[in-house]
């Protein structure tokens, strides 16, 4: 929020003197010797930049922004030093900073992989996925997942069955197919009974037993919801090579 912050600062401040420039300052030419003087600092650079720095706000604000991945809470979908895009525009076009919905697009699906504000910290944002809608009932036990009384389908991954050490399965959340961790047998965390209110939604970490989720933080709000996560456009964990073929693939 601080940088959309600056960047909605610099926009306004760049397009009001080049807006007062063509008002008042448009036949400002040259001396007594018919020279032209050179433009006003400000004004030239002014100029130079508000069209950038538009075009960089519309495109952050409405259509995609860039994230980094700073945690391992949802591997395998994602990993630590992934940069991803987030479509803006899929759950509502928000004012920048204010973060107001002023035009309706869509809602969260169930399976959908989503980045939000933390409610305790809006500056904070978190990556998890949608597992409970608006009135939805979620019973997390023994690392299943039961859904308004129907279990969700899991099976062991037959093409990775392990992933870091850890037993790695296939979930089926909607008409979504993803991978997710589990700790083994006996390090369940945060078994318990969940109901979603109306205008809220469940999300959870693909690493289950890793994740500081709406088990931890609580149900999260239309509200905080920032965009759907959709494709990652590059790895890059420290001052290692990017990981090659992580770029362009799609967040299932």
């Amino acid at each position: 929020m601080r940088l959309a912050l600056i960047l909605v600062v610099l926009t306004a401040l760049s397009g009001a003197v080049v807006l007062y420039n063509r008002i008042f300052l448009r036949n400002n030419k040259a001396s007594t010797d018919g020279e032209e003087r050179s433009e006003n600092f400000l004004i030239e650079y002014s100029r130079s930049f508000f069209p950038v720095l538009f075009f960089v706000l519309i495109i952050r604000s409405f259509i995609f922004e860039p994230f980094r991945i700073p945690s391992g809470s949802m591997m395998p979908t994602l990993l630590q030093g992934d940069y991803i895009f987030v479509k803006k525009y899929a759950y509502g076009l928000r004012l920048p900073v204010l973060e107001k919905k002023v035009i309706e697009t869509g809602e969260p699906q169930r399976g959908d992989v989503v980045v939000f504000r933390l409610p305790s910290d809006p500056n904070i944002n978190y990556i998890k996925r949608v597992v409970g809608l608006p009135g939805d009932k979620i019973v997390y036990r023994q690392h299943r997942l039961t859904i308004n009384g129907e279990s969700v389908e899991l099976n062991r991954d037959p093409v990775s069955p392990e992933y870091e050490n850890m037993p790695q399965f296939i979930e089926s959340l909607g008409e979504r197919e993803h991978a997710i961790l589990i700790a083994r047998p006996g390090n369940t965390l945060r078994d318990g009974v969940y109901v979603v209110p109306q205008g809220s939604y469940f999300m959870m970490g693909d690493n289950r037993d890793n994740s500081r989720d709406s088990r931890f933080i609580g149900v999260i709000k239309e509200e905080f919801l920032v965009g759907e996560a959709v494709r990652i456009w590059m790895h890059m964990d420290g001052i290692e090579w990017p990981t090659w073929q992580r770029i362009g693939k799609k967040i299932q």
